[in-house]
């Protein structure tokens, strides 16, 4: 039975979705700007692509911090092309992807560690896509003040609730 790990990945495709949405919206100089003390679009792309390769690869056998992880290279200044950003970006969802597969429903309470602290599978899926929810957010956010009136909506324009509510395809996320 896969019904809980397939609903938690349900949601991880439509967050990555939106961000994508968003980031295709962007040029290139777009992705690397940055107002003030925030990060950039590039940045947080980095980040969540690190932070996804080190918490999902052999997710079930070692810690998620692993130790060739340098998270606070995650947040440096870089300027790399669009195509290294989104490879690095793809090799952590594929990470995520590849140990939600073979998951079942039943190995729920099982443990795993992230910094040595022990979690349940799911405490460790819901931290995850609560850390991939708030940092798309952040993308979304930021992609859309770039934008301006040029922004193309991911979800329900502004007006559009009433047409939205006729076809509401965005609630449940494809599997």
């Amino acid at each position: 039975m896969r019904q809980i790990v397939e609903s938690i990945e349900g949601e991880f495709r439509r967050y990555k979705g939106l961000a994508e949405g968003a980031i295709s919206q962007l040029s290139e100089s777009q992705l690397q700007s940055r107002t003030g003390e925030s990060n950039s679009v590039a940045i947080i792309m980095w980040h969540v692509g690190g932070n996804l390769k080190s918490r999902f690869t052999d997710f079930l056998t070692s810690d998620g911090e692993k130790t060739w992880r340098d998270r606070e290279s995650e947040f440096a200044e870089r300027r790399v092309p669009r195509q290294e950003l989104l490879a690095k970006w793809e090799e952590g969802w594929q990470a995520l992807f590849s140990a939600l597969a073979p998951l079942s429903d039943e190995q729920r309470e099982q443990q795993v560690t992230i910094r040595g602290v022990p979690h349940s599978i799911l405490e460790a899926l819901h931290r995850s896509l609560s850390h991939v929810s708030y940092h798309v957010g952040q993308i979304v956010f930021i992609a859309h003040s770039l934008r301006g009136a040029e922004w193309r909506y991911l979800t329900i324009p502004p007006g559009k609730s009433a047409d939205y509510n006729k076809d509401p395809k965005f609630d449940k996320p494809k599997r």
